[in-house]
């Protein structure tokens, strides 16, 4: 903790930038870009290269209340089997689209809630998927699953339809904590739900956490990580709570007199990572941990980890498909989002348009940018001569900016033969190094806290 007032006086704890799961950010996507776009950028992808591709199913039984996702709540299924329908639709007019031959490296189901499928919808949807994207030879299927809405049945038919890796939500474990976020989930149904996956044959298992929600305490954290590790996960995500009411009105149930204050979210996080590493887990980026054989820890020690909207990832696919309400395409040229509100998509579809909305056109410097901030987010270095050879000597136009952060950020930040190095111990900036390369700020938007 010696570091922590030279943090303070860096920025740590007021500064809002963004998680830079992107570049440039949402924030600045443009209607202007939408549909026209994303069928132009469809039908140019090369068959030879894999695409990854993500599904959004925006449905919850239950809205947690710390959630900033796009999602809705049902309480029955015709919405969901609607949806489902409109999914196909999509799926059809990518099919019209796309190059003959293209095929699938990466499969991914979010949300909102994907197992709120049951299993004959599970099989439909995937069915459909594949009737579009047949698979690569490398291929992987991961989804985000919620223990209090999952099933052998629903398990046993995610891992018929080749289900790789799960994802599964748990946050804290403490009841406390649950109950002013308005998700209650037992470890009992957590430990459940694991002994299901390994029992279905499904090997690689991730856990989401969050640190800084209301009512946690170094303690309470310490114990949910003790439970996390009987699961023996194979990759941990550590997020810090975002609270950003003004985006997700859901959180002004949240009681903010209960959230940690700077310096005990600060010691929340070191301590999470320190139990982690401890356990054997290698640290993966600012929020990340794996076990030394996965394929993250992997990309990693290769230096070739990389960063989506799903965060750290070994997916090497150059292009990410975006299928479903509010859900993000990535194409070499820029990007495109679907309509956010489920209504306005469906509504697109139904008149045989593409969904995109909104988007943005990436410009040369825009890619150069894009490829630095990756950089210091997964291996918290750049350095000009690896631009180089990706870019030419346009890379050199970064070589000031990286000057200014060796000096602005001393002594945690040093610049030698133009490489900038971030230092272990102030890796908690990393945001905000990379925030000094963003070109595309715009006026009254409030990202969430950098600790």
């Amino acid at each position: 903790m010696e570091h922590i007032d030279t943090l303070k006086a860096l920025g740590l704890f007021d500064a809002r930038v963004p998680r830079y799961t992107s570049y440039p950010t949402a924030a600045v996507f443009s209607p202007q870009i939408g549909g026209a776009f994303q069928k132009a950028a469809l039908e140019g992808l090369d068959p030879a290269d894999p695409v990854s591709v993500y599904i959004h199913i925006p449905f919850c039984e239950r809205l947690c209340w710390f959630c900033a996702c796009h999602t809705q709540g049902t309480q029955t299924l015709g919405p969901v089997e609607s949806y489902i329908g409109t999914l196909e639709a999509e799926l059809e007019l990518l099919r019209r689209t796309l190059p003959s031959g293209l095929r699938m490296g990466r499969l991914h189901w979010g949300g909102g809630t994907p197992t709120i499928l049951p299993p004959p919808l599970i099989h439909r949807l995937a069915k459909a998927i594949r009737s579009v994207f047949p698979e690569a030879e490398q291929h992987e299927f991961s989804v985000e699953i919620d223990p209090t809405m999952v099933d052998r049945a629903k398990i046993d038919a995610l891992a018929a339809e080749g289900l790789t890796r799960a994802s599964i939500g748990i946050q804290d474990f403490d009841p406390e904590v649950q109950q002013a976020i308005g998700r209650l989930q037992p470890f009992e149904v957590t430990r459940a739900c694991v002994d299901d996956l390994r029992a279905a044959g499904i090997t690689s298992l991730n856990t989401d956490l969050v640190y800084g929600l209301p009512h946690q305490t170094l303690a309470r954290i310490e114990d949910t990580i003790d439970k996390v590790l009987t699961f023996a996960p194979d990759r941990v995500a550590l997020f810090g709570y975002a609270h950003v009411p003004w985006v997700s009105k859901r959180q002004k149930l949240i009681p903010e007199g209960a959230l940690p204050d700077d310096l005990t979210r600060y010691r929340l996080a070191t301590r999470a990572a320190e139990r982690f590493t401890d356990a054997g887990l290698t640290a993966i980026g600012i929020d990340h941990f794996a076990r030394p054989g996965d394929d993250l820890a992997q990309s990693l020690a290769a230096g070739r980890l990389r960063r989506n909207f799903q965060g750290y990832t070994a997916d090497a696919c150059q292009t990410l498909i975006g299928l479903g309400a509010s859900s993000i395409s990535r194409f070499p040229s820029g990007y495109v989002q679907n309509a956010p509100a489920t209504a306005a998509y469906i509504q697109r579809l139904n008149t045989g348009d593409f969904p995109g909305a909104r988007g943005y056109l990436m410009t040369t410097e825009d890619q150069l940018r894009a490829r630095a901030i990756e950089r210091l987010m997964c291996m918290f270095t750049l350095d000009l001569h690896e631009l180089k050879d990706e870019f030419g000597p346009f890379a050199d136009t970064l070589s000031s900016s990286l000057a200014e952060m060796a000096t602005r950020f001393a002594p945690f930040a040093t610049l030698t033969e133009n490489r900038l190095d971030i230092a272990p111990a102030g890796r908690a900036l990393t945001r905000i190094i990379a925030s000094t390369l963003d070109q595309h700020v715009p006026d009254g938007i409030k990202y969430s806290r950098a600790s």
